[in-house]
């Protein structure tokens, strides 16, 4: 599909209508995502019908739908809306940049962090989708590094600046929080950056980058002159092997 093969990045080489498409495709998902997540706390909200039973109860088999359902559960609207901002940021982040295994990487993070939880959280039920947010932050700021891109580095930077408080939400300090949700889906996203680190991202170098590649290149010419120059003068200070001194 050409869309999930354009990687846009130098300004002279951009196409508008696909740098719109893949924006605006970039944009849909999540927003169904996120407003799924709305209907079904609206629906709580209006009727009696509860959903934290589908939320995953570790180690039994009534929580094993949980693995699917618990991120689209929420224990309020505090709680939704708190999720509801960087999941959606996170999330259209990872269509934009990643493409063509986007949905296969939320897909397998989404797994993951709930299969994970069933296996060794504590028995009670854990609803939200924390872990899924935990998962893709992870993953966007460990694989933003260990790809050295410019782009992802900067994306990186900005989900430390904007969730580096996430970090202590790893850590048992509220025993209302599900804690184990939020660790395990760090560790799916850590694990994940670095199974999908050989997947190339294919782009274009910026302006900047190639004058440094070309100075570079220069610098290693002139020094190859350099090495000649000298090896010519040694050649010439050398007496010759026939000479005699009569």
């Amino acid at each position: 599909m050409k869309l999930f093969n354009y990687y846009p990045s130098n300004p002279r080489k951009l196409d508008p209508k696909l740098e719109k498409r893949i924006f605006i495709h970039s944009l849909v998902f999540p927003a169904a995502f996120v407003l799924l997540c709305w209907i079904i706390e609206l629906i709580k909200a209006t009727t009696s019908i509860h959903f934290v039973r589908l939320g995953v109860y570790p180690l039994h088999w009534k929580g094993l739908p949980g693995i699917l359902f618990s991120p689209l559960i929420h224990s309020g609207y505090n709680h939704l809306i708190s999720n509801s901002i960087p999941l959606f940021i996170l999330f259209f982040a990872l269509i934009y940049f990643y493409r063509r295994i986007s949905y296969r990487i939320f897909f397998l993070l989404y797994i993951l962090s709930g299969i994970s939880v069933w296996l060794v959280g504590r028995e009670a039920w854990h609803i939200g989708a924390s872990g899924v947010i935990y998962a893709l932050a992870a993953f966007h700021f460990v694989s933003g590094i260990i790809r050295n891109d410019i782009r992802l580095l900067t994306l990186s930077i900005v989900v430390v600046f904007l969730y580096g408080g996430l970090i202590w939400g790893i850590f048992p300090i509220d025993p209302k929080i599900s804690w184990e949700g939020h660790l395990w889906g760090a560790v799916s996203g850590v694990f994940l950056a670095f199974y999908y680190r050989k997947y190339i991202i294919r782009r274009d170098k910026f302006d900047w980058e190639e004058e440094e590649e070309k100075d570079d290149d220069e610098e290693e010419e002139d020094g190859d002159q350099a090495g000649e120059g000298r090896n010519t003068v040694e050649e010439k200070r050398t007496p010759p092997v026939d000479g005699s001194t009569g």
